[in-house]
């Protein structure tokens, strides 16, 4: 990895979901560039590290409380102390810096010695793209539109947990997991992909994210593998590739096992027909 005092050039924001907006920020740094995450406390898309599987540029992170007492000037003379070598920052046009975020991108121009190169809204299919965005269209069940702004799939990540072990008796063997820091989709039953453990292949398979109302009415995030059944030690991870149906309560075991065959018929054909 390379010594970020080496930088010459740095993106600065909140980056969570690392989605196509931000890319076209990262794209304008060059060979020496970093990306300077400025840690909220909101970030629940790409929480803590996951920002580091969406670009090849260092990142480093910086925790609000820790700066945001500094105003304009103070901003800029600890990022050219931070990074000796700083020749052009690279902000979105709705930057704001310092104190009761007081600055903005112009002030920045002013204070900086160096370039200062905003990056316009980006925009797809005529929408503007943005983290809220993302998490809203998450809480409504649209994957699709998320993982459209992403330019990836919304992915959670866990470590494996004991489910109510009723699963694998009377329904379907399913890999359950403990989530900390994402946000979590509307309740209901994915079309995903499921990589396990530190195995690099992902597996196709139906998740379900919800209380499970049918049964013991507890919380659960849990991914069935269509490919054959696969020992889980630690962790695993959920792609989430569509929205099949909403978490819905049936009056027996045996109806809950028709609705789940369903599902993994639409899952099934929609993984195969990406696979074309």
């Amino acid at each position: 990895m390379k010594d970020i005092k080496n930088s010459t050039s740095i993106a600065i924001g909140g980056f969570d979901g690392m989605h196509i907006g931000h890319q076209h920020l990262f794209s304008a740094l060059g060979e020496d560039g970093c990306i300077v995450v400025i840690e909220t406390g909101y970030a629940n898309l790409t929480p803590k590290r996951e920002r580091e599987n969406f670009s090849h540029y260092p990142i480093i992170y910086l925790e609000l409380d820790d700066i945001r007492h500094l105003d304009g000037e103070g901003f800029v003379a600890f990022l050219n102390e931070k990074f000796p070598n700083l020749e052009k920052i690279v902000v979105g046009y709705d930057f704001h810096f310092g104190k009761n975020r007081k600055y903005n991108f112009d002030d920045l121009k002013t204070l900086f010695s160096g370039e200062v190169l905003v990056v316009k809204e980006v925009s797809l299919h005529g929408d503007s793209v943005h983290s809220h965005k993302i998490r809203a269209k998450l809480q409504i069940g649209d994957i699709k539109g998320a993982n459209s702004f992403l330019a990836h799939n919304y992915t959670m990540k866990g470590k494996h947990i004991s489910g109510q072990g009723i699963g694998k008796k009377e329904l379907v063997a399913t890999i359950n997991i403990e989530t900390n820091g994402y946000l979590t989709p509307k309740e209901g039953v994915y079309v995903t992909l499921t990589r396990i453990d530190d195995d690099e292949h992902y597996h196709p398979s139906v998740s379900f994210v919800g209380h499970r109302v049918t049964t013991d009415g507890s919380f659960a995030i849990e991914s069935h593998i269509l490919d054959g059944e696969v020992f889980c030690d630690k962790k695993a991870s959920i792609s989430f590739v569509d929205f099949i149906r909403n978490n819905e309560k049936f009056d027996s075991l045996d109806e809950l096992k028709v609705a789940i065959k369903k599902d993994i018929a639409i899952a099934n054909k929609e993984l195969k027909l990406l696979q074309l």
